[in-house]
């Protein structure tokens, strides 16, 4: 008889569009152009973003889930939508104020937004699209 219990990942599908600008702010336009080409436009551009909150832990064996898709529904409305949502990420967002909105930036504040809200036993995974073909994954790890 297994004893050990079972594990699973779940997860949920989400989007929000925003826009942002990709610069360094102690670089010259031509280095961020350079850098960054059309993203450093000064007058920002905009994503469709899409995410997935991925979450693995054990099956509880009475409710037979990981966590609550409905609850993860309602915590990602309120701790990255509202927040992300039709925003200007560098003007509007206050992790973003002096650090690049980069996808992977983006990625790493949707974790510590939604880390804290979780059971300790369930690993936290994100996935976000900035374009169909361009995304990052972050799980906390260091």
């Amino acid at each position: 008889m297994n004893t050990k219990p079972l594990r699973a990942s779940v997860s949920r599908h989400a989007h929000f569009n925003a826009a942002h600008r990709l610069y360094v702010k102690s670089w010259t336009d031509a280095q961020n152009e350079a850098q960054f080409g059309p993203c450093s436009n000064p007058r920002y551009h905009g994503h469709n973003y899409e995410l997935i909150v991925k979450l693995t832990g054990p099956i509880d064996p009475v409710t037979g889930y990981v966590y609550d898709l409905g609850i993860l529904s309602s915590l990602i409305k309120r701790e990255v939508e509202a927040r992300l949502d039709h925003r200007n990420l560098n003007e509007e967002v206050p992790e973003f104020f002096d650090r690049v909105p980069s996808a992977e930036f983006i990625a790493v504040a949707i974790w510590e937004w939604l880390r804290p809200h979780l059971p300790v036993h369930v690993d936290l995974h994100i996935t976000l699209y900035e374009t169909p073909r361009n995304f990052v994954e972050y799980d906390g790890a260091q």
